[in-house]
């Protein structure tokens, strides 16, 4: 990314908040600032960056958005005054980011509807990244956009602060979901998407700090952390236990140890506090074989309570067994409501290994495998199972 990209990426949601306050209409200021934004990435670059540069979007952006009211409108009079209009006054940027946010996780869009229109909106990303980095089609994209605006349209900036918990607990699931996606591409050939990792923890450092804001940071980090050590030079899959811990990101982990440490003590405990929490006791090990699991089940256990689901119950597992023994964990695992997920195929694959049942093993791998649609998950799977096939 060039500096001029980054700089009209952390922009976008500025300029487009000033225009939505100053206009309203989200679907027509969004297109406004789109244009502006693609006349400053051709014009920058050659001419140099302005000295205002979130007043020349503004600008920009205003006529372009007056330009599209004359073209739809007669009267006159409107036209005149919106012309002799002056440009929005500028507002703080943190706050316009969350308002912005949280529209673009309006509960009448779908969750794939509410990812789209917040990288795109907010994150600044075109629709052809935002396509590439979910391995669909861009027109699928670019509707889902369309789709999004017209259903936002008339939809009014400010936000009831009754309203703000549960749009904010939506809009830290699709930044959840965006990272997600990003450190473990759920199809294709690249196991990371880097695009998105580092797009999320960018969004989520603009919300408003403490309680489950900070757990979700902490938790992404912390994560992120290990992004160097997860694959070998040849881009294999390289598991948690088996990965060079001298390549984590310390300084990704001191903040999230940081963050989770002081959210924990300050505030009600949430899911992704807890998650957070699991990711701290990974990531303080030295070694594998240093790690905490009595301490990670008991997280685990507190998990189930508050954020109950399929996922929880299977990592767990994975922390039972290794509290219990595989024997134990293969019991535990016929409590997971998730049979056709390749993860649960992987883990009873590792546990059956363990367990000394090489032939069951090798075809829990080989169903895993099938079951994935991650190359990189395949290949794995695949050698995990052709080191155990028979001489």
């Amino acid at each position: 990314m060039t500096e001029v990209e980054g700089l009209l990426r952390e922009l976008a949601p500025q300029v487009l908040a000033a225009l939505v306050r100053r206009y309203g209409g989200f679907d027509t200021c969004e297109d406004a600032v789109q244009e502006a934004l693609l006349a400053a990435s051709l014009q920058w670059p050659v001419e140099g960056v302005p000295e205002h540069p979130k007043g020349w979007l503004i600008t920009t952006a205003s006529r372009r958005r007056i330009e599209q009211w004359r073209s739809e409108t007669a009267r006159q009079r409107r036209e005149e005054a919106l012309a002799s209009a002056p440009p929005p006054e500028p507002v703080p940027g943190v706050d316009d980011t969350l308002t912005l946010l949280l529209l673009c996780c309006h509960p009448s869009l779908t969750r794939p509807s509410q990812v789209a229109l917040t990288l795109r909106a907010v994150g600044g990303l075109t629709t052809a990244e935002i396509a590439r980095a979910f391995l669909v089609p861009e027109a699928t994209i670019g509707q889902r956009i369309s789709r999004a605006k017209r259903l936002l349209r008339g939809e009014r900036f400010t936000l009831p602060e009754a309203e703000r918990p549960s749009r904010l607990a939506a809009v830290l699931q699709v930044l959840y979901l965006i990272f997600t996606e990003g450190h473990t591409a759920s199809s294709g050939g690249e196991l990371n998407r880097v695009e998105l990792t580092t797009e999320a923890i960018r969004l989520v450092r603009q919300l408003p700090p403490g309680g489950e804001v900070t757990g979700l940071l902490a938790l992404m980090l912390l994560t992120e952390a290990r992004r160097p050590a997860r694959v070998d030079a040849s881009g294999a899959l390289v598991p948690l236990a088996a990965q060079d811990r001298s390549r984590w990101n310390a300084a990704f982990i001191a903040e999230g140890v940081s963050l989770i440490t002081t959210a924990l003590s300050t505030s009600p405990v949430g899911p992704y506090q807890l998650q957070a929490a699991i990711a701290a006791v990974h990531a303080e090990a030295l070694t594998a074989a240093d790690t905490d699991w009595a301490e990670i089940l008991t997280l685990y256990d507190l998990l189930r309570v508050v954020a109950p689901g399929p996922m929880v119950t299977l990592n767990r597992v994975v922390a039972y067994a290794q509290v219990h023994g595989p024997e134990a964990g293969l019991a535990e695992l016929a409590s997971v409501d998730l049979e056709s997920h390749h993860r649960v195929a992987a883990v009873r694959a590792h546990l059956l290994e363990l367990s000394g049942d090489v032939e069951g093993a090798r075809e829990a791998y080989l169903t895993a495998a099938r079951r994935t649609l991650s190359l990189p998950e395949q290949a794995y799977l695949q050698s995990r199972a052709s080191r155990l096939s028979r001489p």
